[in-house]
C-alpha cells in the first residue's frame, strides 16, 4: 500500500513533466505553422497557467459538471456516519460529502489530497445498496483518497481538459489567421495534431484509471474485512448499471462505475476494467483477506 502511495506521487511528478514537454512540443508545431516562433512561448506559458488553475479548481469543476450538492450529517445521517465511521477507521480527515440527484447507481472521489477531498455518491446508489455494500462503496472511494489516486486522476483531468482547450485554440488560429502567415505543411501537421492529442490524453487517463479501481476494490476490503460487501456491491452496480443523465468523458475516469452511455466507442476507451474482471479478482483473492 505504502509502494502504492510513493508509487502515485512519483507518478504525479511525472505526468506534469511530461505535460509540459507535450504542450512544448505542441507549441512548436503551433510555431512552425505560423512561422513565428514566440508563438511556442505563448502556448507554454498559457498552459501552464491554466494547468495550476485547473490543480486548484478541478476538484470544484468536477462537483459542478456532475451536479453534486454537499451535504451535512442532517441531510443524510447513513450516508455521512458511513463516511464518518470509514475517517476513522482509516484515519484520514473526514471529507466533504455529496449527493448527486440521479438515478443511476454510481459514486466517486476526488481532490488534490486527503485533506482537500470530497466523496459522492447518487440517489440511485443509496437506494439498492444495504448498509454493507453503501460501507463496501464508499471504503472504495476512501482508498482512492488514502491511496494518493485521487491527485494523480484529478491532474490527468485537468490535463485532459487542457490539452482540449489547446487543441481548440490551435484550430482556431488556423481557420482565423491569415494565408501569408501560416504553412500549408504546418496546417496539415496542426490539425492532425488537433485531433490526436485529446485522444491521446484519453489513452494516458484510461491507463492511469483501470488498476487504480483494481486497487481500490481490494483496499476497501482491508478496511472493511468483510469481502462479501465489496462483492455484492459490484453485482449490484452491474445487475443496475445505466448512463448518468450527466456524462463527460473528462470526469468518468473518477466513478466507480463507466457513467457513459454503452457502446463500442466507449467500451474501447473506458476507463474502468469490466466488472466481471474485478469481482473474479476479488473472488480469487479472498484467502488472502
Amino acid at each position: 500500500m505504502y509502494k502504492q502511495i510513493a508509487a502515485n506521487k512519483r507518478n504525479t511528478i511525472f505526468i506534469i513533466l511530461g505535460f509540459i514537454v507535450f504542450i512544448a512540443a505542441f507549441g512548436c508545431v503551433f510555431a512552425y505553422a505560423f512561422n513565428d516562433w514566440s508563438v511556442a512561448i505563448y502556448v507554454l506559458v498559457i498552459a501552464s497557467i491554466y494547468a495550476v488553475i485547473q490543480y486548484f479548481l478541478s476538484a470544484r469543476l468536477a462537483v459542478m459538471m456532475t451536479g453534486a450538492k454537499e451535504i451535512e450529517r442532517s441531510d443524510n445521517r447513513r450516508l455521512y456516519t458511513i463516511v464518518e465511521n470509514l475517517s476513522i477507521t482509516t484515519g484520514l480527515p473526514m471529507p466533504k460529502v455529496y449527493i448527486i440527484d440521479d438515478p443511476a447507481p454510481n459514486a466517486f472521489a476526488t481532490g488534490r489530497d486527503p485533506k482537500h477531498a470530497l466523496v459522492a455518491a447518487t440517489t440511485g446508489l443509496l437506494d439498492i445498496m444495504d448498509d454493507n455494500e453503501l460501507t463496501a462503496v464508499m471504503a472504495h472511494e476512501m482508498s482512492h483518497v488514502q491511496n494518493y489516486d485521487i491527485r494523480v486522476s484529478l491532474i490527468v483531468f485537468g490535463l485532459v481538459c487542457v490539452i482540449g482547450f489547446i487543441s481548440d485554440i490551435g484550430i482556431r488560429m488556423m481557420v482565423r489567421g491569415k494565408d501569408d502567415d501560416r504553412s500549408p505543411v504546418g496546417f496539415i501537421i496542426i490539425l492532425i495534431t488537433s485531433i490526436l492529442a485529446p485522444i491521446a490524453a484519453s489513452l494516458a487517463q484510461l491507463a492511469v484509471s483501470r488498476q487504480r479501481e483494481y486497487l481500490a476494490d481490494i483496499s476497501a476490503v482491508k478496511i472493511t474485512r468483510y469481502p462479501e460487501g465489496m462483492i455484492n456491491a459490484l453485482k449490484k452496480l452491474d445487475e443496475h448499471s445505466r448512463p448518468m443523465k450527466r456524462q463527460n468523458s473528462a470526469t468518468s475516469a473518477m466513478y466507480i462505475n463507466n457513467p457513459l452511455k454503452k457502446g463500442f466507442i466507449s467500451s474501447l476507451f473506458s476507463t474502468h476494467p469490466p466488472i466481471e474482471a474485478r469481482i473474479e479478482r476479488l473472488e480469487n483473492a479472498k484467502t488472502s483477506f
